[in-house]
């Protein structure tokens, strides 16, 4: 599944994802993959492990960098892939699944959930 992230610096976006590791029972550190690009997390739930990755692609100058990166196979391997500044990879990446727009407003925040597959749309529907 995929979930791209769109919004403004401190926007929110790590923290949305900080609070989805939380939910999914993750109690460690999460950390924002600026300087790494990924940040993996293994989660142990009812039916096994969940892989999760969470991409920040902020620092990519070229989208053909997200490709030389070797990142197709977190996509391809069933996991979930939360990723920051997506439109840093062009289309590369393809539809996702979910896109979650953030938008400062005042001192709070909007968010705007846009289902793009039927995976999604059940996302969206059991929230």
């Amino acid at each position: 599944m995929q979930v791209q992230l769109i919004g403004d610096l401190g926007a929110g976006k790590t923290t949305l994802v900080r609070a989805t590791l939380r939910s999914l029972g993750h109690a460690g550190r999460v950390r924002s993959p600026t300087y790494t690009l990924v940040e993996p997390y293994s989660l142990a739930t009812e039916t096994g492990l969940l892989e999760l990755y969470h991409f920040d692609l902020y620092r990519f100058a070229d989208p053909a960098e997200w490709a030389d990166a070797g990142f197709r196979e977190y996509f391809d391997a069933g996991a979930i892939c939360l990723v920051e500044w997506p439109q840093r990879a062009g289309g590369l990446l393809g539809v996702p699944d979910l896109e979650f727009t953030l938008e400062q407003e005042g001192e709070g925040r909007v968010l705007i959930a846009r289902a793009f597959s039927e995976t999604g749309k059940s996302c969206l529907e059991s929230c």
